[in-house]
């Protein structure tokens, strides 16, 4: 039995809105408060539309830019948790082996959450939190989102397919 190993590279960037925004600021399902919600049709979560980003790499099948924009305008859904459910729909025989996810933004401070992000994203792309990084860097202000203005995310995602 041959495996083929697959890599998706996947990347979202979004502002924050003002700061009195009642949006909330959620990244990978988890709700940040104290913090406004980023500047998106959808709920704004950088890390599962990088996650969907990387999937389409690997499919070549438009998430963000096809399925959930049709979701999103027809049927009022902004939540990125389905737009990767569906995302995870074009995989196929893929099976997700690891995804290696990286944070950068002055604000929020995740540290302390990164755990419970890990084990929202592992139960989304239904795989073991092991096989789940995340990591995060302020920027150290050297672009806008190490200034506080939004948040940038990157997603490398490892499939294998057995044939």
């Amino acid at each position: 039995m041959e495996s083929i190993y697959r890599t998706g590279l996947g990347q979202d960037s979004h502002r924050f809105l003002p700061e009195d925004s009642s949006k909330p600021c959620i990244l990978g399902g988890v709700i940040f408060d104290g913090v406004p919600g980023l500047d998106a049709n959808s709920d704004g979560d950088v890390i599962l539309h990088a996650l969907c980003n990387a999937i389409t790499s690997l499919t070549g099948v438009p998430i963000l830019g096809g399925i959930a924009v049709d979701l999103c305008r027809k049927d009022g859904i902004t939540d990125s948790a389905v737009y990767l459910e569906k995302a995870l729909e074009t995989l196929g025989k893929q099976t997700i082996v690891h995804a290696a996810i990286t944070i950068e933004g002055k604000r929020p401070r995740v540290d302390d959450r990164l755990e419970a992000m890990r084990k929202k994203v592992a139960q989304l792309l239904n795989v073991e939190v092991k096989r789940v990084g995340i990591t995060a860097n302020s920027g150290d202000g050297l672009t806008d989102f190490g200034c506080g203005d939004g948040l940038q995310c990157f997603c490398i995602l490892t499939t294998v397919e057995k044939s």
